[in-house]
């Protein structure tokens, strides 16, 4: 660890000060064109409200006022959700048009539309930021396929907050599209790649240089929350047509990825460029490392034609190269060609704590006609390590063989093409690149089941489905080594089958354990009490309880078939003491593909999205009358989701703590209720299409209490917890489930990242302290508790 000069100041700031908590802050004023919900004219600024204020509002049902946040008063078994609100005004032709309706009809006979929220973040002051997806496709007026490299548009960004009085309202950044491409996109086309496509004109061949409009749309990007609270957006999509023709709607489309990275600042409202990726990815997946580095994985450079004449042995698979990110340089650097692995789009990641990332066989089979030639290989469960740079495969996803045990530890590093010798060419290695059939047999050697081997090979690789990091929890020691990963429902990909694989969703819910020690990593499956129903494209989310729900979703793959699968309305509930799903309360609005759903700091949920393809890849056809889920175009509402322990006035509230903290150092706070015997940090959800590689809840042991007062400890390691925003909640025995508090804002920091060292000095240096106007706990206490 390097020494740096502030450290001592900052940890000393950081275990003596505290901060009382707030209500919503406004918007920054630095943004423009402010709307609230009911009125559609500009909020003022909101007042910063005291704890015991916020949570006698929350508590009392908030009488009086009208607003889409306010908790019902009256308990329910499973929940209860809002009644759908939306943004109120849109933006035509210049004109702020305040309107009921999703879309209007400009001048030209072009729809604009209000934006959905197709991926969302929790910002560090408790807003939201959303982006739109598939913009554009309500112009399509006979076929997606043909028509929409022209009439695609970059996505829309939108920030909602919540007033004091319950009321939502909306302001749009600057750089409303988050910047596109300022240097304009080098598309890899086939043109580039022909005998004479240097001597045709420029759109004979493909329209990728066309227009600015579509060129860098976050659709398809990945986002992430960084150490310093902002929000990175990282890949996207260029659209053009290709073949096509300028100025003709009609041709194939193309979805290219980019290789532009974005930042949201929240404190300015305002996106901007960093470095750029050394590929372009659409569909890539990113976590955040111990270092504070980030690592990317996979996505795809061409979606429909992944044909790359100038780079040809990537052609027809997704980008296998890995790439790591320095936030405080800005800058991506190409990980050895070790660290190159074969996954699925939005491969669902984590972060382990021991510093490894794992893979955990689930992610989206969608590249040409859902499949790329190696996809055999996205069954393997596998761990990078960032200090050798290298893969581990473990296994099969729900199959007890240990491939690192059998001498079978890189066998899809060693199969990746860029890494393959002529001798690994031929013989067994060769065959099982080749022919994915020989999954079924290549293990008889070692005396597995034949029908087991069946089983868990067409259900390994999961297709849009949930993977989520139950709440890690110490051992004895006080050690973080446990792991434990929910996957549930999604659809089997069928190894030995082309992609995107099964049209019909499971119900089969899973967790898989992982244990570390160093660099060794144990692994092992279990099947859950399953899903009360099949569900394709569910959200989960991690609760403060330590249950996981699961919101919206279909009944069948609206990928394969869009808009000819149902939606699924009801939350389930998962409980990890028992092992099984419960049905839960049922939304008002139909929400299948690119739907989020993304916990809030009182411990309801916000529930959102909807953005579908068009249906069976043809214009919007609704068919919601004949039971099939909308598809007139995009949904822009909110609803939230209230679990029953937030309907009753008996929560426990916490009274003051500490708003930065760090790893190795214990911590004090002060709660209202002395049954408090748990408390939980979790990370601010930042996610797009079903995941959030950094989602985590990390346990903290209580090792002290005088009265009200808890002293706890933290994690000795930053993979435990990497630097960012979290939310800290207290929870205590309940009826049915456990009781939790709304939360108290809390940063985790990471002292060896330089860049942040001052604005973490800062943050301390203006914290609250804790002044003793209670009777029971002054600073000096406090110290004492902490043991400074």
């Amino acid at each position: 660890m390097h020494f740096h000069p502030h450290r001592i100041f900052l940890s000393a700031a950081l275990a003596s000060s505290a901060l009382i908590l707030s209500g919503c802050p406004a918007g920054s004023e630095n943004s423009s064109n402010v709307t609230e919900a009911t009125t559609g004219s500009p909020a003022t600024e909101t007042a910063q409200i005291p704890v015991e204020e916020l949570q006698e509002d929350l508590f009392a049902g908030s009488p009086g006022t009208s607003g889409a946040f306010v908790f019902q008063e009256e308990p329910s078994a499973g929940g209860h959700f809002s009644e759908p609100f939306s943004e109120p005004t849109i933006v035509s032709e210049g004109e702020e048009i305040e309107t009921d309706e999703k879309c209007l009809t400009n001048s030209e006979g072009n729809q604009e539309c209000k934006p959905a929220a197709g991926t969302i973040a929790l910002l560090p002051d408790n807003r939201l930021l959303y982006t739109n997806a598939l913009e554009g496709t309500e112009n399509v007026e006979l076929s997606i396929v043909a028509e929409f490299g022209e009439v695609s548009i970059n996505d829309q960004s939108r920030v909602l907050s919540m007033a004091a009085d319950g009321t939502p309202r909306w302001e749009k950044p600057q750089v409303l599209r988050a910047g596109a491409n300022p240097d304009g996109s080098d598309a890899t086309t086939l043109q580039k790649g022909t005998p004479f496509g240097e001597f045709l004109p420029e759109g004979t061949l493909d329209t990728s240089g066309n227009t600015s409009k579509n060129d860098g749309a976050l659709f398809c990007s990945d986002v992430i929350g960084l150490a310093d609270g902002s929000v990175m957006a990282v890949g996207g999509t260029d659209y053009y047509s290709e073949p096509g023709i300028d100025g003709l709607p009609l041709g194939v489309a193309e979805l290219e990825g980019i290789k532009n990275s974005r930042i949201f600042d929240a404190v300015n409202n305002n996106w901007r460029q960093s470095g750029n990726m050394n590929y372009g990815r659409w569909y890539p997946s990113m976590v955040t490392l111990g270092s504070g580095n980030v690592f990317v994985a996979s996505g795809v450079t061409k979606l429909i034609k992944p044909v790359y004449p100038e780079d040809p042995i990537q052609s027809g698979r997704n980008v296998v190269q890995t790439e790591t990110y320095n936030p405080c340089a800005g800058v991506w650097t190409q990980n050895p060609a070790s660290a190159d692995r074969s996954l699925p789009l939005y491969p669902r990641l984590h972060l382990l704590p021991n510093g490894h990332v794992i893979y955990n066989a689930g992610g989206q089979a969608f590249n040409p006609f859902g499949q790329g030639y190696d996809q055999a290989l996205w069954n393997i469960v596998a761990t990078y390590n960032p200090d050798t740079q290298r893969w581990s495969d473990l296994g099969y996803a729900g199959l007890p063989l240990r491939l690192d045990e059998v001498g079978l530890g890189q066998l899809a590093s060693t199969l990746n093409l860029t890494n393959l010798s002529e001798e690994q060419s031929s013989g067994l290695l060769g065959d099982l690149m080749t022919s994915p059939e020989n999954l079924m047999t290549a293990f008889d050697d070692f005396e597995l089941d034949p029908e087991q081997a069946k089983i868990a090979l067409a259900g390994g690789m999961r297709g849009s489905t949930s993977s989520t990091m139950l709440p890690l929890r110490p051992d004895e020691d006080g050690v973080y080594r446990n792991v434990e990963l929910l996957t549930a429902g999604g659809v089997p990909s069928y190894a030995a089958l082309t992609n995107p694989g099964g049209y019909f969703p499971v119900a089969q819910s899973r967790v898989d354990s992982i244990r570390t020690n160093g660099d060794r990593i144990d692994y092992e499956s279990r099947l859950t009490g399953p899903l009360n129903q099949p569900r394709w494209y569910g959200t989960n989310v991690l609760m403060p309880d330590g249950s996981v729900m699961v919101f919206s979703g279909g009944n069948r793959d609206g990928v394969v078939g869009p808009g000819l699968d149902a939606p699924i309305r009801t939350a389930e509930r998962f409980d990890p003491e028992t092992g099984q799903w419960t049905v839960m309360a049922e939304a008002h609005q139909p929400r299948t593909y690119h739907n989020t759903a993304i916990l809030l700091p009182d411990g309801r949920v916000m529930v959102a999205g909807h953005a579908p393809i068009n249906t069976a890849y043809l214009s919007s056809i609704d068919l919601q009358d004949l039971g099939f889920s909308p598809n007139d175009g995009r949904d822009p509402s909110f609803e939230i989701y209230t679990p029953p322990y937030a309907m009753g006035k008996d929560r426990p509230r916490i009274l003051r703590a500490p708003e930065a903290v760090e790893p190795g150092r214990d911590f004090a706070i002060q709660v209202d209720d002395r049954k408090v015997d748990k408390v939980l940090l979790i990370r601010r959800t930042v996610m797009t299409h079903l995941i959030d590689g950094d989602q985590r809840a990390v346990e903290l042991r209580i090792t002290g209490r005088t009265g009200n007062n808890l002293r706890l400890a933290m994690p000795d390691s930053q993979n435990v917890l990497p630097a960012g925003e979290y939310m800290l909640f207290v929870s205590k025995p309940g009826e049915g489930m456990r009781i939790p508090s709304v939360s108290a804002p809390v940063t985790v920091v990471n002292p060896d990242i330089e860049c942040l060292t001052d604005r973490l000095e800062d943050k301390a240096r203006d914290a609250v302290p804790l002044d003793g106007s209670d009777g029971e706990l002054d600073e000096g206490s406090l110290l004492d508790l902490v043991g400074l």
